[in-house]
């Protein structure tokens, strides 16, 4: 078994929001998680701790999980994590803020007879057949939003975590039960691989190969060459974005099965 593992702040100075960890749990197989910290606008949000103490306390509880409880499927092992970080700040926090500390999520577990997947929100899951071919698994209702409608803080706060917009993990374990969810056949899995926003830009944004091209870009060159790859785009002044930052916190992990 091979993983590598990337993650790079958008801004040094500031704290890097993504989440990214590995395990590989004494009774075999292994987990990824992968989360990407909302960074909400300038103003108050409910909250006394920060999306970085969110996404460390969300992430480390997920990793635990997953690894640890083989019997949870993984919607009700985020559920679960969402609810234990929750309680950690119940008591100091309001957490019916809508800008509470909330975060995408992809975790991918596998033991010798099945690999396990969850998604919610706008980070990307790639699963690499044995053959070569590479599915992406997305949870693209914030992508099917018109644009017109995100285009202001308040219409944006007005479709997250609610019907018809788009879904975040934040306070409320229900929202687990919005999380694309599947598992593979382990025979039919090669390589896994997570990326956050900030590091799956190479292909959704900039265009510069597809998924499987992405892919290979892991294996043969690893994580940290993606994300240099994403920050030469960026800092490129022939090549437009669609996105509001130039630079996001980016992260990137790979596993060979």
């Amino acid at each position: 078994m091979r993983i590598d593992l990337c993650s790079v702040p958008g801004n040094p100075e500031r704290p890097n929001e993504d989440w990214l960890s590995a395990a590989i749990p004494a009774s075999g197989g292994g987990v990824l998680v992968a989360l990407d910290g909302v960074t909400p606008p300038p103003g108050e949000v409910g909250c006394a701790h920060g999306v970085p103490w969110f996404a460390a306390r969300l992430g480390g509880r997920l990793t635990e999980l997953s690894g640890s409880r083989r019997d949870m499927p993984l919607d009700r092992v985020l559920a679960e994590a969402i609810r234990v970080t929750a309680d950690a700040h119940r008591d100091t926090c309001d957490l019916s803020h809508v800008r509470t500390p909330q975060a995408t999520v992809v975790v991918v577990r596998w033991d010798a007879s099945w690999v396990e997947h969850l998604v919610l929100s706008d980070s990307v899951l790639l699963l690499q057949a044995p053959g070569g071919e590479v599915r992406a698994v997305l949870d693209d209702r914030l992508d099917r939003i018109p644009r017109a409608q995100l285009r202001t803080e308040a219409s944006a706060d007005r479709l997250r975590n609610a019907e018809g917009g788009f879904f975040t993990a934040a306070a409320d374990p229900e929202v687990a039960a919005r999380a694309v969810t599947g598992r593979t056949p382990r025979t039919e899995v090669r390589a896994v691989a997570a990326l956050t926003d900030g590091a799956s830009r190479w292909t959704d944004t900039f265009g510069e190969g597809d998924w499987a091209e992405c892919l290979a870009v892991l294996r043969k060159e690893g994580a940290q060459s993606l994300i240099d790859r994403v920050r030469a785009l960026e800092t490129d002044p022939s090549r437009s974005h669609r996105r509001g930052k130039r630079h996001d916190d980016a992260s990137a992990a790979y596993a060979e099965l």
